[in-house]
């Protein structure tokens, strides 16, 4: 493979190098230095790669992703994890962990086989082809977003983490956007069949409250399968025994859980905190906020970074399948059973436009949004999309970073943020 130079800005995890170089060879970086050190590295065989007055960005890791483009992972077909994949890789998304919804037993399987199979080492087309996928979507041109894609040849894409088991193990009351009829608390015989596929799960959500949350969780841990807390109106003491079976993570901060106010329609005295007042007291708790500008204000948003540290939170685009597609109505979840939305003014709504239902913006708008509205260094912005969710999924000693023995996983950014080039594993993704 020839060797890569990235020349700009170069964003490390604690600070920026001005002037900087990446060089990367067979896939992994091998040297970061200023660029003028690279001079006597540049030959025939070295592709220079110069962002000019922009960034050199390690690849963004989404930790809570449903879909993009027309699709969703839970539609359940290898085209539409192609798409979903192709749509996030062109925000910047190197690494993610699709996101399964609240749905049927054999809808949920099948996400997992499919998993499985596009977590095959940095898997391309034509390579690995599926009998229910001819050929793969190729991204949309400017301009054309909302058009049904062309086909592609080859496609270099994003990283598949393994699944974050999302759903179904909800409570009722706290499930969102998410189809109602299928929530049900984690059984031992349903989870035992989700759990032979625990190579292929990185995460799995559960609401501690449930009858069979304990079981589920210790299981999960057990099989080396990170826990989360979400979509749940558990109690304080009820998140501390949560955290002792080894819950690490909490889910879109602020939205779908408990605090004083929900729980005192419960209990008129004490107030007892919930999942929203545990995540912010336990040091053991990682979570995730969705940077949009729509669901959350600047001053919840520096309340989290000001609790949490940019260590312990992510962002995360919760996306779902109206990623650059038109204003309109779609479905959170798959086409057979999945929840009505609708994409307006910038996010998804519930039909009724009463609630939230998820997120329509990749990663590159997130952390513009959160940069813009928080005013913190541009290089701890980026880490909170890079290194530190490859940190709270354990991913960190090979991705999430531009340091040396790391996977080549680099965005070239404008000055303005705006993605011009993507390279996963040192092969350019190309829209």
């Amino acid at each position: 493979m020839n060797k890569l130079l990235f020349r700009g800005t170069v964003v490390l995890p604690d600070h920026l190098l001005t002037g900087g170089g990446v060089l990367a060879r067979d896939g992994k970086i091998i040297a970061v230095d200023r660029a003028a050190a690279f001079a006597g590295a540049i030959d025939a065989k070295t592709k220079v790669i110069d962002a000019g007055d922009g960034y050199i960005s390690p690849g963004f890791v989404d930790l809570h992703v449903h879909g993009g483009l027309g699709a969703d992972f839970m539609d359940g077909t290898a085209e539409a994890y192609r798409t979903a994949l192709i749509a996030h890789a062109r925000h910047g998304t190197t690494s993610l962990t699709p996101t399964t919804t609240v749905a049927r037993h054999d809808q949920i399987l099948r996400v997992l086989e499919l998993t499985r199979e596009f977590m095959r080492p940095q898997l391309m087309w034509p390579q690995h082809r599926s009998s229910d996928s001819p050929s793969p979507p190729a991204p949309l041109p400017q301009g054309e977003r909302g058009a049904k894609p062309e086909v592609a040849r080859e496609a270099v894409l994003p990283r598949v983490l393994g699944a974050h088991f999302y759903g179904p193990y909800f409570r009722y009351e706290a499930r969102g956007a998410h189809p109602g009829a299928a929530i049900r608390p984690p059984v031992e015989h349903e989870f035992r069949a989700y759990l032979e596929y625990a190579d292929a799960m990185a995460t799995a959500t559960v609401a501690p409250e449930l009858p069979g949350a304990e079981e589920f969780s210790r299981a999960c841990v057990d099989r080396g399968v990170r826990m989360n807390a979400g979509h749940s109106w558990a109690t304080f003491e009820q998140m501390r025994a949560a955290v002792g079976w080894g819950v690490r993570h909490i889910d879109h901060l602020y939205c779908a859980m408990s605090d004083k106010t929900r729980l005192r329609q419960f209990q008129t005295y004490p107030m007892q905190g919930g999942v929203l007042e545990a995540t912010l007291f336990f040091d053991e708790l990682t979570t995730e906020v969705i940077a949009d500008g729509k669901h959350l204000s600047p001053d919840l948003l520096h309340l989290a970074l000001k609790c949490k540290g940019p260590d312990r939170l992510a962002l995360v685009t919760d996306c779902n399948r109206a990623l650059d597609m038109p204003e309109g109505p779609y479905l959170i979840g798959p086409t057979d059973g999945g929840e009505p939305l609708i994409h307006r003014d910038g996010v998804g709504l519930m039909p009724d436009g009463k609630g939230l239902a998820s997120s329509v913006r990749g990663m590159d708008h997130m952390l513009r949004v959160f940069w813009e509205q928080t005013g913190r260094p541009l290089w701890e912005v980026i880490r909170m999309a890079s290194l530190t969710p490859a940190r709270i999924v354990g991913r960190d000693r090979e991705i999430g970073s531009l340091e040396v023995g790391k996977r080549a996983d680099v965005v070239v950014l404008n000055e303005t943020l705006d993605v011009k080039h993507v390279y996963c594993d040192g092969r350019e993704f190309t829209s």
